[in-house]
């Protein structure tokens, strides 16, 4: 299946919210966890049956709800009754190539993001879709599969003091992409480092598997870039939100986000730019030493044609060739043949073609 688009066959003809799900199942059965929380008190549990959640839909606490899996499209179907989900949002949720956005409801906003990691082994992005349900005391993450960039926001909220813990679900709903943005720029930051490291090894033009790995990266950056730019709308797109549910002292922070995704699509850019230039130099090496082969090879061509007219010429079966008989034939003409071949090497050399 091609990396940059899903495959859509199972969604041909279907109205629109139907519930299918499409990408690939990456876990074996659905997992939810529940942080509650308010500046005093702090819950982290499982959450075995999504019909408990409706629950925190009437504290006054702060919820968490993190479901990893999203094969299950009857579980998907049923958080959306618990939680009063528009048909077409559990459609973008189940549709893991959804391009990111955000989109604005009466009770809640839904914001898609893709989440992104690195494999050192293959050099390969490898990015999973991350959903978001903000809701006036709770947040919904919809995620495909275990593991994330979350814990450090975890660590933030099991500790009493911090700014997390006395503020709402707005504030939650800024650190989670706030991390999702800052793993953006350290997963640039790794491969931009191997991009740099290319440099000498195309200037030296010893290894031939380094336009392999300029392609490489170039198809990297192409699938960064397709995750990372429409993320830049959605967060700009959500900054400029006329909404209850962000609270005025949670702007300032939208519009830092503003600042770091700006930086994550520059320095995509930059790199992209850099691997264009990075082609064009060893396309260029590789034709100098195509030239400096073909060089030499002309030079030694050069002084071999009048060598081979010479000999061509005595080694013919005439019998009364001049100087055939003589005794000293054969040593002049090895200096006649040696003399000419210096003199050209002379030659050229003056004239520096070599």
């Amino acid at each position: 299946m091609a990396r940059f688009f899903k495959n859509r066959e199972k969604s041909k003809g279907q109205s629109p919210g139907a519930l299918i799900f499409i990408g690939d199942q990456k876990v074996d059965s659905v997992k939810t966890r529940v942080i509650d929380y308010d500046s005093s008190t702090l819950t982290d549990q499982e959450l075995l049956d999504i019909k408990d959640g409706s629950h925190f839909k009437k504290t006054e606490t702060v919820t968490w709800i993190n479901i990893n899996g999203l094969h299950n499209i009857e579980f998907i179907g049923e958080v959306g009754r618990v939680f009063d989900l528009h048909p077409l949002v559990l459609e973008d949720i189940l549709n893991t190539g959804q391009r990111p956005k955000v989109e604005e409801f009466d009770s809640y906003i839904f914001i898609v993001l893709k989440m992104i990691r690195f494999d050192k082994e293959t050099e390969m992005i490898v990015n999973e879709q991350l959903s978001i349900i903000l809701g006036e005391n709770f947040l919904l993450t919809f995620q495909e599969q275990p593991g994330d960039v979350f814990e450090p926001v975890r660590e933030r909220i099991r500790k009493q003091k911090s700014r997390i813990r006395g503020s709402g679900t707005d504030y939650l709903a800024y650190a989670l992409i706030d991390t999702v943005v800052d793993n953006y720029i350290y997963i640039i930051e790794l491969i931009g480092e191997k991009i740099e490291d290319l440099e000498e090894e195309i200037l030296l033009g010893h290894d031939p598997g380094v336009m392999e790995r300029i392609n490489l990266f170039k198809r990297e950056i192409n699938y960064l870039r397709k995750s990372i730019r429409p993320a830049k709308e959605a967060i700009l797109n959500l900054s400029r939100l006329d909404s209850d549910l962000f609270h005025e002292n949670t702007m300032p922070f939208l519009k830092d986000l503003q600042d770091l995704i700006n930086q994550a699509t520059e320095a995509i850019e930059t790199y992209r730019d850099l691997l264009t230039d990075q082609l064009n130099i060893h396309n260029s090496v590789m034709a100098n030493k195509m030239n400096d082969i073909m060089k030499i090879l002309t030079i030694f061509a050069a002084i071999f044609i009048p060598l081979t007219f010479i000999a061509g010429i005595y080694g013919t079966n005439f019998e009364y060739l001049p100087e055939l008989h003589y005794k000293y034939s054969y040593f002049i003409f090895w200096a006649v043949m040696i003399i000419m071949a210096g003199g050209l090497l002379f030659y050229f050399k003056r004239k520096r073609w070599f």
